[in-house]
């Protein structure tokens, strides 16, 4: 099945829903957890009929649910398939469904609270040290290029955080290689870049913003907040 470009998936009106990274998360708040597992066994039976069943989390208070196609097709500008982790048709029509489900069980949305964690490594190497890389974080050799047709490490259940691999900085000056990616909704860019220069960061870079904004802490290691506009209703 096709992926579905950010346009798309912003012109399905998914107003519960954020695209974050690879995926559509939403998070539904609920007044206990035997309500939050009744949720989801609803939301179970509906995967059940389409085929297509989102990664959920049930805490204290809320239901987060991450849709996104293990085997999207993604096509370059040559022509040439590859299948990918992303968004497709199915997952857009399962988040419409799950909404359904969610005002049925009078349970309200909170899609200013998601978010997606990724780590980054500039490295000029990566094909060299992903094996490494994807042997610490999953144990498994399969987790290298999983869903991309990059050398990124992804771990087929979700356990760790995707870890993806940046150009290095081949100009000389001396800097961490490791950095944190935090997705959130568009809505909340400016609200946590504030909140992280309020607690003594630094913008570093916000040319991109508010897709991409560098901070920095007091030592200098840095953090992106990251926000995908293109999906944005």
């Amino acid at each position: 099945m096709d992926m579905l470009r950010g346009e798309r998936i912003g012109e399905a009106g998914l107003a519960d829903w954020r695209k974050l990274a690879q995926g559509l998360h939403a998070r539904y708040l609920t007044p206990g957890f035997g309500a939050g597992a009744r949720f989801v066994a609803a939301v179970a039976e509906a995967g059940d009929e389409l085929g297509h069943h989102p990664r959920v989390s049930i805490g204290r208070g809320h239901v987060d649910l991450e849709l996104v196609t293990d085997e999207a097709v993604f096509r370059d500008d040559d022509g040439t398939e590859y299948i990918v982790e992303w968004v497709t048709q199915q997952d857009v029509d399962l988040a419409r469904r799950i909404t359904e489900i969610a005002a049925g069980h009078a349970l309200d949305a909170d899609p200013a609270s998601v978010s997606e964690i990724e780590l980054g490594l500039d490295t000029a190497a990566s094909a060299t040290i992903a094996p490494v890389w994807a042997a610490l974080l999953t144990g498994s050799a399969e987790s290298q290029g999983r869903g991309t047709p990059s050398d990124e490490v992804r771990d087929a259940t979700g356990r760790v955080p995707n870890l993806w691999f940046g150009d290095a900085d081949t100009s000389g000056t001396a800097r961490e290689r490791f950095h944190v990616e935090v997705y959130v909704p568009p809505e909340v860019v400016e609200q946590r870049v504030a909140a992280a220069v309020a607690a003594g960061g630094t913008v570093v870079d916000d040319s991109n913003s508010p897709g991409l904004t560098v901070i920095a802490d007091q030592e200098g290691n840095r953090g992106v907040v990251c926000a995908d506009v293109s999906a944005a209703g």
